[in-house]
């Protein structure tokens, strides 16, 4: 099947010319091209139309959970009639095993799985699988760690069709193989159940559900049913039922992995010996047999993915299965935000590698434990085909990879042009930023302050606040929820200014923001140079009358050039503008809606339909962490009961950012009730 793209408008301003370079580029071969597009343009979009014109399977590749689920919602919407699928880290929160040498600290793993996300996951691979073409997968930087050998999940597979001759009692233990489940009563994914001579069972993935009927040993007939109701809904010939998981190896595999686990153990102890540490001898002895007896009896163990370089057939050193081996050879390759997703992909194997190394250096985990990683940076070069980097400030690593294959983006579709950006003298910065916040008050319009750091910009708000201005601020050290809640509360209109260090960049959508002043630009470093100017700059372009303030002493080469940019985008779209009469339009805020799940005292957070009554500020919201010393009672139970609730809540409607506040909070809740236990004693 063809990809069909819907949209209810056409590729305007660049982008039809940059759509036919990018499609032209591709189909002449080359290996890597970039689209060097500004906040505004219309990337997605462009997106959409390069991949309905070569049809092929794509992966999305995003920096993080919130973005990717951003672009998952976009093509979704594109391509309504084609397979998009999700594909992130699927644990709501995580907490993974480490051990910290200097303090004799070992921390275990702790983890709550997203069932939702999972069956997702599951969804991609499906699709891959199935031999469709028209699949587009969005995923995170999760997709570089390992997943089950493709071989193996394919093979594990059950086939069924009518007619075919097969015991009951041989279909029922082979679903429980791929881990699904025997139930009495209602069906979930990943269960069947029996009742007489007929077998249904509810897949995976989606809401496919199916009803085998037996005469003796004969699959009879093969019905899709509703999953709720239990009505037939159509006959089928046959039918697959893939794994509950996509870490299921054949029975042969996991004998094979059984027998080599204990060779190396036996290995592991002889050396710790040898070298007079019978602690770490006695600790993986242990750890290890426990992890072999849950194994055999019950086909896993926790922390089972330490072990996956047996159960895949790999040998030591080799690199992890992954997402990206499931794709065929032709796909073509996405990277969003390429300056911040390629420099996070270079990064994950060192993080994860130092962690590894003490776990089994101290006896926690076998040495087969390094190999359950993230790709290289150089294995995951290797293994992806086409590529198009997609960035307002693609790095020079991108630039250097697409030689001549760079196609620019600059006219928005709203007409809007670039901020332009003025550089003025820090003498009086303070005086003049007054002036600018009395004159964007007036006209009804906000702005964004940006500092170097997060002292000075606590400190610029607070004097904001003194001298009468609304004013908030905003940095890493809050909380997650409560960075979502001051955005939104500037949509809502409750303060004029908000103050930031390096989080109003990339994915930030503010068309309210008239002005952006950056404080101390002529200070060189990660926070002043040409891309983070240039990122926060975009802030103030869905303003029709953006502007920039830079405050400086002098001027940087990082300060040039981006003024130097920025007046050569302005003036190719202020040429654009003028050829074709075109009036720029106010840009409009892409979610109508902030996240009910920002409204802390509603009951299962549903849709809101008045949003006036979350911005409501005589009435208190709940407060679910008090001072230490508060006593709880019984309460506290509820109390992280809720939290958990919201957190599994948030995390299935694809909000990471409010599932990690409520994990914080259920943390905070479990510390308090664990001191009050102490203090009674």
């Amino acid at each position: 099947m063809d990809f069909k793209l819907v949209s209810d408008y056409a590729p305007m301003g660049d982008q039809p010319e940059a759509i036919d370079k990018l499609v032209a580029h591709l189909k002449k071969g080359v290996p890597t091209a970039t689209l060097h597009g500004v906040t505004g343009s219309g990337k997605t979009f462009t997106m959409a139309n390069v991949i309905a014109q070569l049809n092929r399977p794509v992966l999305v590749l995003s920096h993080n959970k919130t973005l990717a689920a951003q672009l998952y919602s976009e093509f979704k919407s594109f391509f309504p009639d084609n397979a998009v699928e999700y594909f992130v880290s699927y644990y709501d929160y995580y907490q993974p095993e480490a051990y910290i040498p200097s303090t004799d600290t070992y921390i275990e793993k702790d983890l709550a799985i997203n069932a939702e996300i999972d069956r997702m996951r599951l969804s991609a691979t499906y699709s891959l699988l199935s031999g469709r073409r028209d699949v587009i997968v969005v995923a995170s930087v999760s997709c570089i760690y390992g997943i089950g050998n493709p071989a193996d999940f394919h093979s594990t597979m059950i086939q069924l069709k009518v007619g075919d001759v097969m015991a009951m009692k041989h279909l029922m233990y082979r679903l429980v193989e791929i881990l699904y489940t025997r139930v009495e009563g209602d069906l979930e994914p990943s269960t069947f159940r029996v009742k007489g001579d007929t077998i249904t069972i509810r897949s995976s993935v989606g809401n496919h559900c199916y009803r085998l009927t037996f005469f003796d040993d004969e699959i009879e007939d093969i019905s899709r049913i509703d999953a709720e109701t239990g009505q037939r809904l159509d006959g089928l010939e046959s039918v697959n039922i893939y794994p509950a998981n996509l870490f299921v190896p054949s029975k042969q595999r996991v004998e094979q992995a059984i027998m080599q686990i204990e060779y190396d153990l036996e290995k592991q102890i002889e050396f710790f010996t040898k070298e007079g540490r019978d602690v770490e001898a006695k600790r993986i002895e242990q750890r290890v047999n426990y992890d072999l007896e849950m194994i055999k009896e019950l086909g896993y163990c926790s922390g089972i993915e330490n072990y996956s370089r047996y159960f895949d057939g790999r040998s030591p050193g080799m690199r992890p299965f992954c997402l990206l081996d499931y794709f065929p050879e032709d796909a073509l390759f996405i990277i969003d935000e390429s300056h911040v997703t390629v420099p996070q992909v270079r990064g994950m194997f060192g993080g994860d590698r130092s962690r590894k190394e003490n776990l089994v250096e101290y006896g926690f985990r076998l040495p087969a434990a390094r190999d359950n990683r993230p790709l290289r940076f150089e294995e995951f070069e290797a293994m992806v085909g086409q590529t198009i980097y997609v960035s307002a400030t693609p790095a020079s690593y991108e630039l250097a990879r697409s030689e001549d294959s760079v196609v620019e983006q600059f006219i928005r579709p709203t007409g809007i042009i670039d901020p332009a950006l003025k550089v003025v003298d820090s003498t009086h910065q303070i005086d003049r930023l007054m002036e600018d916040i009395e004159e964007c008050v007036k006209r009804g319009e906000k702005m964004i302050v940006t500092t170097i750091s997060k002292r000075m910009c606590e400190e610029v708000s607070a004097y904001l606040e003194k001298m009468g201005v609304r004013s908030r601020y905003i940095h890493s050290d809050l909380d997650t929820l409560e960075r979502v809640q001051i955005l939104e509360d500037m949509h809502a209109d409750l303060f004029d200014v908000l103050c930031g260090v390096n989080l109003l960049r990339e994915g930030i959508d503010l068309p309210e923001v008239s002005q952006v002043s950056i404080f101390d630009a002529d200070k060189n470093g990660y926070l002043r140079n040409y891309t983070a100017m240039t990122q926060v700059a975009g802030r103030a372009a869905r303003h029709a009358q953006g502007r920039v303030v830079l405050y400086g002493s002098t001027c940087t080469e990082a300060m040039r050039r981006t003024v130097e940019d920025s007046n050569r985008r302005r003036e190719k779209q202020i040429r654009y503008n003028i050829e074709h009469g075109i009036v720029p339009r106010q840009a409009k805020r892409n979610t109508a809606q902030p996240s009910p799940l920002l409204d802390m005292g509603a009951e299962g957070a549903g849709v809101l339909t008045d949003t006036k009554a979350l911005y409501n500020t005589t009435v208190a919201p709940e407060r679910y962490v008090a001072d230490n010393s508060a006593h709880y009672g019984e309460n506290i139970d509820s109390l992280i009961e809720q939290a958990r609730n919201d957190m599994e809540r948030a995390a299935k409607s694809l909000d990471f950012m409010a599932a990690a506040r409520y994990c914080d909070r259920m943390y905070e809740l479990q510390q308090i009730k664990e001191e009050q236990l102490q203090y009674r004693r």
